[in-house]
C-alpha cells in the first residue's frame, strides 16, 4: 500500500510543474517582538528585509516579522510570540529581465525600480492570491511566498504570464 501523498509533510506542493522554479522547504519562523535586535541585528523597518547570515528577516507588521533560511538549534529566537509556520507556504522564485513585468500583470502594487527594489519586501496579492513578496537584486530576482493550497494555481498562472516574454 502506497503512503497518501497529501500526508507526506515534506511533499512540494509544486512538485511536477514545469515552467517555475520553487524553493521548497525554507524554515519561516513567524516572530512578534518589539526587540531592539532579532537574531543579532536591528529588525527591518517597513517593507524592508534584513539579512543574518543566510538568514532574512522580512518586516509583516510593527512588531512582526518573519524569519526566512536555515536555522538550527544554535538559533536563539526570542519574542512574545515564536511560531514555525514552514508548513504554511512554499517560495517562488522568478528572475530575469521580465520577472517585473509578469509580476506587473497581476500585483496592485508598483514594483519600478523607484518604488521596490533590493531589500524590500510586501504583502500583496498576486493574481488574487496572497502572497509575500521579496525582491533580492537588482537582476530582478523575486521570491514570491504562497500559501501551499494555491500555490499550483500560482504557478499555473505566472507560468501563462510569462508567455509572452518567451
Amino acid at each position: 500500500m502506497t503512503a497518501d501523498p497529501r500526508l507526506d509533510l515534506r511533499h512540494s506542493p509544486l512538485e511536477g510543474v514545469s515552467g517555475v522554479r520553487e524553493l521548497p522547504f525554507l524554515t519561516m519562523i513567524n516572530v512578534r517582538t518589539t526587540a531592539a535586535e532579532l537574531l543579532g541585528v536591528s529588525p527591518p523597518g517597513p517593507n524592508r528585509v534584513a539579512t543574518a547570515g543566510e538568514r532574512a528577516i522580512l518586516w509583516l507588521g510593527p512588531d512582526e516579522f518573519l524569519v526566512v533560511g536555515p536555522l538550527d538549534d544554535s538559533v536563539d529566537l526570542t519574542g512574545d510570540s515564536v511560531v514555525d509556520v514552514s508548513a504554511n507556504r512554499t517560495t517562488i522564485e522568478l528572475a530575469g529581465p521580465h520577472a517585473r513585468d509578469v509580476l506587473e500583470k497581476g500585483m496592485p502594487i508598483d514594483l519600478h525600480p523607484r518604488a521596490f527594489g533590493p531589500g524590500r519586501c510586501a504583502q500583496t496579492l498576486l493574481a488574487r492570491a496572497q502572497v509575500i513578496l521579496r525582491q533580492l537584486d537588482d537582476e530582478p530576482t523575486y521570491h514570491v511566498l504562497v500559501r501551499g493550497s494555491f500555490a499550483p494555481y500560482l504557478a499555473a498562472w505566472l507560468v501563462d504570464a510569462s508567455k509572452e516574454f518567451v
